[in-house]
């Protein structure tokens, strides 16, 4: 019989052990995920800013060169 009870004790000591691992790496998973997030976030942001960036030079080196244009005909 008390053969039975320490391998009882053992088996739900095991399972607590183990969903304590689960659940801590579980954690340790999301908190990469919501970096990982942020910096695609930012990311993200730097490429929507270049590429206003991008627009507006264009528009600025169409201005140029009709300016040159006008200078000289």
């Amino acid at each position: 019989m008390t053969e039975i009870i320490v391998a009882a004790i053992a088996l739900v000591g095991t399972a607590v052990g183990s969903l304590g691992g689960i659940l801590a790496a579980n954690r340790l998973t999301n908190y990469r995920i919501e970096q990982l997030e942020q910096k695609v976030d930012k990311h993200n942001s730097v490429i929507e800013r270049i590429a206003v960036v991008e627009v507006k030079l264009s528009e600025q080196q169409h201005d140029l060169a009709r300016l040159r244009a006008e200078r000289n005909p």
